[in-house]
């Protein structure tokens, strides 16, 4: 089977080579054609270190890879991932099955990236999400995901496509439950960076991650999600390895935040794409659209685009009014 991986960072490159580890006839497209030479001919990509890519890995910069591939694969970035979902779309076949592996919400329509996908190709799209740092993947160190569609034989699809002996996936009808979970921790782990920047311990990441997994479910629920999937892999999986993991980038840009530097020193020192960050402003308009208290979210966004500090930020949250830990504890 033909597959192609449209987009060529980190977790983009992981698949690919999962994929070839698979015995699929994968190609990867890359916007970065300046370092094509290096992965054709060194088998490297500085996106992914230390990985080494398959021999059988083809590179192109060309939309018109994904033409013939019966999967194609959406691992670009959150900010541009509808202009090249649009680019892509004219030449994927008629029969491909299209999955989607980012995470995030786009800004002013708080679509999710399978929704954009779609709405950008026409097809229904599988979600494939859950805790796994990239540089894992490559590895074969073991991991699970989640392979998200209302449509089951398509999920199933994808489940077999990237099942290995080292990559377990499970399937679930949840699209919706999956992407939120996977787009709304970053913004959860970007704040727990923070906590360690600023010092605190375990207790206050431990307090941070729980009630930052109430909020990801209530605004999950809002949109029509099943609220046991926040308690699977696309939920608090992901939220455990993003959060606790120096290979998390929004963990490594709050830790940077909390410990003083600007957001745009914090963004520019961790040198790759922060998804925190944008799905933070996302999510903001998301729960003000929904009508949903997200307070964790909410200071979030106050500190990453209107200025607030950390500290301050942590004071309002300890200092909220108090309240029981069930919304509807039972008590008669």
């Amino acid at each position: 089977m033909k597959v192609a991986v449209v987009g060529s960072g980190a977790w983009g490159t992981a698949l690919a080579i999962r994929l070839c580890k698979n015995g699929y006839d994968v190609i990867m497209w890359t916007f970065e054609k300046e370092l094509i030479p290096q992965m054709e001919n060194e088998r490297l990509n500085i996106r992914l270190p230390g990985a080494v890519l398959p021999e059988g890995l083809k590179i192109s910069p060309d939309y018109a890879c994904v033409s013939g591939c019966k999967m194609v694969v959406v691992a670009a970035p959150s900010f541009p991932i509808r202009s090249v979902s649009r680019g892509i779309a004219p030449y994927i076949d008629e029969d491909a099955v299209v999955v989607s592996v980012t995470k995030g919400i786009e800004q002013g329509t708080q679509m999710r990236m399978s929704e954009v996908v779609a709405q950008e190709t026409g097809r229904t799209v599988v979600v494939l999400t859950g805790p796994s740092h990239a540089e894992e993947v490559a590895l074969d160190v073991p991991t699970g995901c989640v392979s998200a569609c209302v449509d089951k034989a398509m999920a199933e699809f994808v489940q077999d496509a990237f099942m290995s002996e080292t990559f377990r996936i499970y399937t679930s009808p949840d699209a919706i439950g999956a992407e939120l979970g996977a787009a709304l921790k970053n913004v959860i782990a970007l704040c727990a960076g923070v906590t360690d920047g600023l010092g605190y311990g375990d207790n206050t990441k431990a307090m941070l991650m729980t009630r930052g997994l109430t909020e990801m479910a209530r605004l999950g629920i809002s949109m029509g999600a099943s609220k046991d999937t926040f308690a699977g892999l696309a939920g608090v999986g992901d939220l455990i390895v993003t959060c606790t993991s120096m290979h998390s980038r929004n963990r490594r840009a709050g830790i940077l935040i909390g410990q003083g530097k600007s957001v745009d020193e914090a963004m520019k020192e961790v040198g790759a794409v922060v998804e925190g960050y944008y799905a933070a402003a996302a999510a903001y308009e998301l729960c003000q659209r929904q009508g949903v208290d997200m307070p964790i979210v909410t200071a979030a966004y106050q500190c990453l685009y209107e200025g607030k500090s950390a500290k301050e930020a942590v004071r309002d949250l300890l200092g909220r009014q108090k309240r029981s830990e069930q919304e509807d504890a039972g008590w008669l």
